[in-house]
This record gives structure tokens, C-alpha cells and sequence, in this order.
């Protein structure tokens, strides 16, 4: 049913690779391979750029929301059913998807699943998705470190040895591509998380979204039975949601004239308060002396004249 996804990724890293070769590169090298793999995952991440300025976007309207969702909550608490129907009342009423908070991971997963089946049928020989048998050869001789592309930790020494590698040698690339990837996926996620707890304190997935965090390094044990090719995708993939996230977080605090800056003090842990306080002294109004009254205490009069009008009254 995917095959031609896997045909479209199969063609663009051949056409990388082809690329890459025609300036001098070895075209039977581990790093050609290498570098086709990386290039094809900056240029898909660079076509979700877009994606992920939405994503931001819809992260930020939904921290504009949250007053509104925890009254709604408070409200509706004992009834699910209606206390969906309201949240996605307000979602509609703003013009804001929830869902596009994680479309950019869900684009991205077929891309995975495709250069995985991709590089599993270049391990296994099969000149499929634009492979030809030769360009086949080519990617399963190719090694970066000692450690063929097409290469897995869970193979025998039989099958590493078919590829031309010393079996200790390749595995021990693999498992600390293994780690390498587990640990980016941490920092990832806490990057991410750190960012959403911020923007949304009350955020009622927080203590999943940290236990995920420190399940991340499991996803290194993952990698065991994955091609190494499938593991440079991984970390560069990575790596650029790093970058990409404190570059495009930071930008909008650095500006100023349209309230992101002081939005973004505001968000922040450290600088949040000081910002505020700040801003607050300098606006607060001198205060302005009030008139004083004196008042008049009135003037004791005589026990005789106290006395004597009190004759007369009665």
C-alpha cells in the first residue's frame, strides 16, 4: 500500500547519492551513503518548516485558551462527555486545531517506516524502489567506522563478515549509535516538554509527558535492530527538531514592538518574574500625596459653665 512512498524515498537518496558522487565523493563510500541519508532528512525537515511554525502557533493559542479550558474543566468535571463537547467548542470558537500540535511527528513517521524498509531491502539484497543490483552492492559494502550501513546488531558474525566487518568492531558502532540516538531523543523530548510546561503550567498530561521523557533512552534499545543508515536518519532528524525549536522559540523573544518578548519573559522560569517586576515598577504611577486634615478637637469648657448650663436646662 506504501510502495510508492518507498519509491519516492528510494529515487530522492539515489538522486542525493548520485549528486553527492559527481563532486568527488566515492560513490562505493560509507559517507556518500552516509551524507545521502542526512541530506534527504534535512530537505524533508526543511519542507516541514511550514509545519511546525503551525504547530508553534497552535501552542501558543492554546496557552492563550487556558484560563477559558480551566474553568470549563472546573465546570465539567464529572461529566466527560460534556466537558469534551465545550473544549472543542472553545477549539472551534478559536479558530485552533489540537491536532496540529503533533501533525509534524505524524508526517514524519512514514518517512521513517519508508527509508527503514528501504535500507532493509538494500540489507537483504533486493534491488527494489529504484535500487539496481549494483547500487545495491554498492550501499551494503559501504561503511562508516568499520560498521556497514545496512548493518544490525542483532545480525550474526556470519552475516557481518559477509559485508566485509569485523563483527566487535561494528557492533560496538552500532550500540553507540544506539546510545547517541537514545540520548538526542531524551534531550528532545525534555527540550519539548520544558517548553509546553512553561506555556501551559497546568498542562494535565505533564506527568505523562515526563515519564515519556525518561522512557526516551529506551528508544536506544530500539535501535539495536535497526540499519545504521536508519539510525543517522534518527539523529539527524534529531538534532534538527533542536535546533529548530530553540532557534524558532527564541526569535519571537528576542523581538520586540508586538508583546512577544514580554510574552515570552513572562513564560519564562528564571527571567519570567524579574521581567514582570520590572516591567511593573517602571509603569506603576508616583504616588500622589494626599491633602492633610486636621482636625479640631473641640475646647473643654469649665466644670462651672458645664454646671450653670445644665441649671438652665433644667
Amino acid at each position: 500500500m506504501l510502495d510508492w512512498l518507498y519509491n519516492i524515498v528510494g529515487w530522492v537518496l539515489i538522486e542525493i547519492h548520485s549528486a553527492l558522487t559527481s563532486v568527488g565523493l566515492n560513490p562505493d563510500s560509507g559517507w556518500a551513503w552516509g551524507l545521502s541519508i542526512v541530506t534527504l532528512t534535512v530537505l524533508m525537515r526543511l519542507i516541514m518548516v511550514p509545519l511546525f511554525v503551525k504547530q508553534m502557533q497552535t501552542q501558543r493559542k492554546i496557552q492563550e485558551m487556558q484560563p477559558q479550558l480551566m474553568k470549563v474543566r472546573e465546570r465539567y468535571k464529572n461529566d466527560k462527555q460534556r466537558l469534551q463537547q465545550e473544549q472543542m467548542k472553545l477549539y472551534q470558537e478559536s479558530g485552533t486545531n489540537p491536532l496540529m500540535g503533533c501533525l509534524p511527528l505524524l508526517l514524519q513517521m512514514p518517512v521513517f517506516f519508508a527509508l527503514f524498509n528501504v535500507l532493509r531491502n538494500v540489507a537483504e539484497g533486493h534491488a527494489r524502489y529504484g535500487f539496481t543490483p549494483e547500487l545495491v552492492e554498492s550501499a551494503q559494502n559501504a561503511a562508516i567506522f568499520h560498521a556497514p550501513l545496512a548493518a544490525q546488531f542483532l545480525m550474526s558474525n556470519r552475516e557481518l563478515e559477509g559485508y566485509g566487518a569485523d563483527p566487535i568492531i561494528a557492533k560496538a558502532v552500532i550500540v553507540i549509535a544506539c546510545v547517541i540516538m537514545g540520548t538526542t531523543t531524551f534531550l528532545t523530548m525534555r527540550q519539548s516538554m520544558n517548553r509546553s510546561t512553561v506555556q501551559m503550567p497546568d498542562n494535565p498530561m505533564a506527568q505523562s509527558q515526563k515519564i515519556m521523557m525518561y522512557l526516551a533512552p529506551a528508544f536506544g534499545l530500539f535501535g539495536l535492530a535497526m540499519p545504521i543508515g536508519v539510525l543517522i536518519y534518527w539523529v539527524t532528524s534529531n538534532v534538527w527538531t533542536m535546533g529548530q525549536q530553540h532557534f524558532l522559540y527564541r526569535k519571537p523573544a528576542e523581538g520586540s514592538g508586538e508583546g512577544a518578548g514580554d510574552a515570552a519573559k513572562t513564560a519564562s522560569p528564571n527571567g519570567s518574574a524579574k521581567g514582570l517586576l520590572g516591567k511593573r515598577k517602571e509603569s506603576a504611577p508616583e504616588p500622589v500625596e494626599e491633602p492633610k486634615i486636621e482636625r479640631k478637637q473641640p475646647r473643654k469648657q469649665p466644670r462651672a459653665k458645664r454646671s450653670g448650663g445644665n441649671q438652665r436646662k433644667g
